[in-house]
């Protein structure tokens, strides 16, 4: 079955959390002691999940991955962890640059050289490198880059 891109629903939640929960501690291994682990439910108010556009991709009524759009901004991007090297991050990306105009920033944690990889692969540039305190969970210091797509002719 094709994979459908569509809007979140409140009905989604459960899996946004289920995602983002898995995934979350691959995209600290190797970043950040696993111990500054926060759950969706504890960290998408405070950092601002639904400041913008939400979107999931749906594999025959079973969501899979999601992204959020903001702006220029990506701010969130998770695919199931059951589910990596699928094309579903690749697809949830381009989506979200097309929804930002072509031209996007996104975070990323410097250990975290699979989605840099897929921002790369996508036009991406580490436009600056930053130490400083995790996101979300201060206690911890992280190392993260601030990369760039630059608007496309």
């Amino acid at each position: 079955m094709a994979i459908e891109l569509r809007p979140y629903q409140e009905s989604d939640w459960p899996r946004l959390c289920a995602i983002h929960d898995r995934a979350r501690l691959d995209e600290l291994r190797g970043s950040v002691d696993l111990a500054a682990f926060l759950t969706l439910e504890q960290t998408a108010q405070t950092e601002g999940l639904f400041d913008g556009e939400v979107w999931v991709a749906d594999d025959g009524g079973n969501v899979v991955g999601f992204v959020a759009v903001s702006d220029d901004e990506i701010s969130w991007l998770y695919v199931d962890r059951a589910r990596y090297r699928q094309g579903i991050g690749r697809k949830l990306l381009r989506h979200a640059i097309s929804r930002c105009g072509g031209a996007a920033t996104v975070e990323v944690l410097a250990g975290n050289i699979a989605a840099i990889r897929l921002y790369q692969g996508e036009g991406f540039t580490i436009r600056e490198t930053r130490q400083g305190r995790l996101t979300g969970n201060e206690q911890f210091a992280a190392t993260g880059h601030i990369m760039v797509r630059e608007q496309q002719p």
